[in-house]
């Protein structure tokens, strides 16, 4: 174990960042410190060496504050990326909160992945969940508030969950140490553990915090969020738990069913974000089968999917901050007027669709072939039945509706900062560069592979799969045009919890409520007061007559001794000796 001289913590420059930014005065330079924690985490990651470092010792704990080794260098090489390239694309916005928020919102996130103990992740996981509320909160209106109040219960409950399994595992094991659990001797208390990932995981049904918040967050919060909360999920699973089967079947769930909503949907960040529990599936299901070649798929999907998930976000946004909306309804033709912000999006979307040369062709197929090689060939093929799905939403009927369609969008079109421009081409070319040369990505995965992903069957079977789907779409272009409304997904759930609540509360409990207290008012009430004036009668004759006859008596006593005290030396010397002869007498009697 190593001190902290041989460990700089990325989230110290970003806590530094929030800290700071309060006091900086009003002017333009500010904005140009916004990028300086990305560029300093970026060269802490790619510096570091194997090791744990940072020991700490606080409230009688043993807490590790930087456990370094391939599993967490992965995440936290391509969080910094995404940190820098984040905070170019907000630094045109103004609203120091904003900025204060994503700050800490990161700082959490390398928290996280460093973090050697229970308690270190836990305090950093609330720090996740705190920050990224006012993220989303942070955009000012009446949904964004009601959809931060929804995530930050969803939150909350996950990370009791969380809280609850590690303090449970502390009273069995005597210890906070984060070590990876065994499938087949996983006690009550990890459960609760992994239920608690889960729920940051957006694993299906406990998903639908994700589409409802991400939406409503700010331009530049959205982009932060894709990056981080469900990422760091993925990693705590890839840490501790590992080959745990039924995470296979869940996450080849959430992949086909964040595909099929996303295919439904209208609003074009909606359509994204349930594009992260579809492809957050991938990852979860790689972890699930627990091969090395799966586990390597997927933290090599998270690290693809971070950089395209970002790039399709800032697309989005850019079209809301450039037009006012996100609904596919209402926007059309806008190649020709945002030519730029069309040719980013559609290298993010076929990055996502698994197009060859971009990154999504590397990190799904290895997951995927991971999969079919360790005999799971139904998770294999509802993992190519998922890529069918994303195609046909992102990288087809997002785009089309969006760019091409008639009529076109007629509206103003604002122009958008420079900076926006600079980090979208910069997600780009990353998403073009780890595509065309995948050992890149090789070299910083867990477990060491040898894949080969521009095999001529590999190619050929995916451009057969896109090309397939891209005709489908030809042909039913007419039928699956988005349609104004929200679909509820899961929420209907919810919902329906919630009506069935209401109605209990305002009838059958109602009910039982005003019979209750006539009942009081009848019996009970009428009780108290006969119960109240007995007590008063007992109070007055009894316990007064006490009391009062005592200082009635202590009152004569007192004027007994006041006549007896005459003041003169004679009396009382003469009382004294009536006194003593009493005495005497008394003592010789009772002998």
């Amino acid at each position: 174990m190593t001190g902290l001289s041989n460990f700089i913590h990325p989230a110290l420059g970003f806590i530094a960042l929030a800290l700071f930014l309060p006091f900086v005065r009003e002017n333009k330079i500010w904005r140009w410190l916004l990028p300086i924690p990305g560029i300093i985490a970026i060269m802490g990651v790619m510096s570091m060496q194997d090791g744990t470092y940072g020991p700490l010792h606080w409230l009688g704990l043993n807490m590790v504050l930087g456990r370094v080794d391939k599993l967490s260098i992965i995440f936290a090489h391509v969080f910094a990326i995404e940190a820098l390239v984040g905070m170019i694309f907000a630094m045109h916005v103004k609203d120091k909160l904003q900025h204060i928020a994503a700050a800490l919102y990161i700082a959490g996130g390398f928290g996280r992945v460093f973090s050697g103990d229970y308690v270190t992740l836990v305090l950093f996981w609330e720090l996740m969940s705190v920050a990224s509320t006012f993220i989303i909160w942070l955009a000012r209106n009446k949904r964004s508030t009601q959809a931060g109040f929804r995530y930050f219960i969803f939150h909350t409950m996950g990370g009791l969950f969380l809280l609850g399994g590690v303090l449970l595992r502390y009273a069995d094991l005597g210890t906070f140490a984060f070590t990876p659990v065994s499938p087949g001797a996983a006690n009550y208390y990890d459960w609760l553990i992994l239920l608690g990932f889960c729920v940051n995981a957006a694993v299906v049904p406990l998903h639908a915090w994700l589409p409802d918040a991400y939406p409503e967050a700010t331009v530049t919060g959205a982009v932060f969020l894709s990056a981080f909360t469900t990422k760091t999920a993925v990693y705590v699973l890839a840490r501790g738990f590992s080959g745990f089967e039924i995470l296979g079947v869940m996450g080849v769930i959430m992949a086909i069913y964040g595909a099929a909503y996303a295919t439904i949907e209208n609003n074009a960040r909606r359509i994204l974000a349930y594009h992260i529990v579809s492809q957050v599936g991938y990852m979860v299901a790689g972890i699930g089968i627990g091969t090395a070649m799966t586990v390597d798929g997927a933290c090599a999907h998270a690290y693809a999917h971070i950089l395209y998930k970002g790039l399709l976000f800032m697309c989005a946004g850019s079209i809301l901050y450039a037009t006012g909306t996100a609904k596919l309804t209402k926007l059309g033709g806008l190649a020709s007027r945002m030519p730029l912000v069309m040719i980013c999006y559609m290298v993010a979307a076929v990055s996502i669709s698994g197009f060859p040369l971009f990154n999504g062709f590397i990190s799904k197929n290895i997951t995927i072939t991971g999969a079919a090689l360790s005999h799971h060939t139904w998770l294999a093929l509802g993992m190519e039945i998922a890529a069918v799905g994303t195609f046909l939403s992102v990288g087809i009927k997002l785009p089309y509706f969006a760019f091409w369609s008639k009529p076109e969008y007629t509206g103003e079109v604002k122009k958008l900062p420079r900076n926006m421009y600079v980090a979208m081409f910069m997600a780009a070319f990353l998403c073009f560069f780890t595509g065309v040369y995948p050992q890149a990505l090789y070299r910083l995965l867990p477990f060491p592979l040898e894949y080969e992903p521009f095999a001529p069957w590999q190619v050929l079977s995916s451009l057969q799969l896109l090309g397939f789907t891209g005709l489908g779409f030809y042909i039913c272009r007419k039928i699956i045009v988005p349609h104004e409304g929200r679909n509820l997904d899961f929420d209907i759930v919810y919902r329906f919890v919630g009506w069935v609540g209401l109605f209990l509360a305002k009838y059958p409990v109602a009910l039982i409520d005003d019979w209750w207290t006539s009942v009081y008012r009848r019996i009970g009430l009428a009780g108290l007061l006969r119960m109240a004036k007995g007590s008063s009668i007992f109070d007055a004759q009894g316990i007064d007559g006490v009391v009062d006859g005592t200082a009635k008596s202590v009152l004569g006593l007192g004027g007994i001794l006041a006549k007896v005290q005459t003041g003169k030396l004679s009396d009382y010397v003469g009382l004294s000796a009536l006194i003593g002869i009493g005495i005497i007498a008394l003592v010789y009697f009772m002998r």
